[in-house]
């Protein structure tokens, strides 16, 4: 189980982190890397990623747009998600999840949302997603699937 913090515009996450004693300490045996888009943490179960993330949780508030967690390379899941799968036991992770969205980057940053039909590939996705440079898969419940948007920076209309 990892976790990919995705960090707000302007945070250089990683940096952010290993300024303060405090997540330093917390962060100490789970060796953060930096990513383009935040910080990706390994860790081994569901639970120590949740405990962590709760740790973690002023940080998460105030300098991470979301965290996820990977269920397998290329997927993730929201920390809702996660939540009702591993406390409320109210989802069952499986191939053929019918509530997805997809996340696209460009130069590290997120630049548009999209929601996913069921059945659907990222590759179904092209049309909408020619600017960006990475794409991740993002498996959610059924009310955190939104219209989708396209987030434009500061220096965008």
């Amino acid at each position: 189980m990892n976790i990919l913090l995705i960090q707000k515009e302007g945070i250089d996450l990683h940096h952010t982190l290993f300024s303060s004693e405090t997540s330093r300490l917390v962060l100490r045996f789970y060796h953060p890397k930096k990513k383009p888009c935040g910080v990706y943490i390994s860790c081994s179960t569901i639970s120590s990623a949740l405990s962590l993330v709760a740790e973690l949780r002023w940080y998460i508030r105030r300098y991470v747009r979301e965290p996820l967690f990977e269920w397998e390379r290329g997927i993730y899941f929201t920390h809702e998600l996660a939540q009702d799968v591993y406390y409320e036991r109210t989802a069952v992770l499986g191939h053929g999840w019918k509530f997805r969205k997809l996340y696209g980057f460009k130069d590290g940053k997120l630049v548009t949302t999209l929601p996913m039909s069921p059945g659907s590939t990222i590759g179904d996705y092209q049309g909408e997603c020619a600017d960006i440079t990475r794409a991740i898969e993002i498996w959610c419940n059924e009310d955190e699937v939104d219209e989708g948007e396209l987030i434009s920076g500061p220096d965008e209309s």
